[in-house]
């Protein structure tokens, strides 16, 4: 039995191993040449792959922008299972997102390194889908969140759900648009700030 685990524990490590530079590689061609300039090609080739190699792991090079949907879904519904069971269930979703977006601005600092019109717009969209597809999963951890006597629970769940990825998505807009007027954000951090907007309406429209 060990020598039936051991081989399929090394295939794991070894996948692990070229995701790993695959990802390495991207992030540095793409801050040394710039996004457009780097092929799928180029990528592989860092890696010491073959392309075909690189398409079982990536559809694309856009792909390679930022992780994939189901890993920004696991770092939502962590961030979400810690918040405080008392916490106000738009606050937990709020400050949730918050923490989980953490991490995939951060991921993407390298490849914007050069602040390339085209890599920004790519991360914006993929960004945006990868949220609106997440609204139906959202809305069941939300919905767990409320008191048992809730009414329209499942609505309720919703509209927070909702509300809260609507916000991401226009902070994602809103930062694009900015950018490609050539204006900059001085005043505080969008995703913050549109929270803060979003709770503001939420505690003057209370039914």
């Amino acid at each position: 039995m060990p020598s039936e685990i051991a081989p399929a524990g090394l295939r794991e490590r070894k996948k692990e191993e070229t995701r790993r530079r695959l990802l390495e590689g991207a992030a540095r061609l793409f801050g040394q040449r710039g996004f457009e300039a780097t092929t799928v090609a180029d990528i592989a080739a860092y890696a010491n792959v073959s392309v075909r190699t690189f398409f079982r792991y990536f559809e694309s090079k856009e792909a390679l922008l930022l992780p994939d949907g189901v890993e920004i879904f696991a770092y939502v519904e962590n961030a979400l299972a810690r918040r405080p069971a008392h916490e106000e269930p738009l606050d937990a979703v709020c400050n949730a997102l918050l923490e989980a977006a953490e991490p995939f601005a951060a991921s993407t600092l390298t490849a914007l390194s050069h602040p390339v019109q085209d890599i920004e717009n790519v991360v914006t969209a993929r960004l945006v889908q990868a949220f609106s597809d997440f609204e139906e999963r959202l809305t069941v951890l939300v919905e767990r969140r409320l008191p048992p006597d809730t009414p329209d629970a499942d609505l309720t769940a919703a509209v927070i759900a909702c509300a809260a990825l609507s916000a991401v998505r226009a902070v994602l807009r809103t930062r694009r648009a900015r950018r490609a007027s050539g204006l900059t954000d001085t005043g505080p951090a969008p995703l913050p700030r549109a929270f803060g907007i979003l709770r503001g309406i939420a505690s003057h429209e209370r039914p």
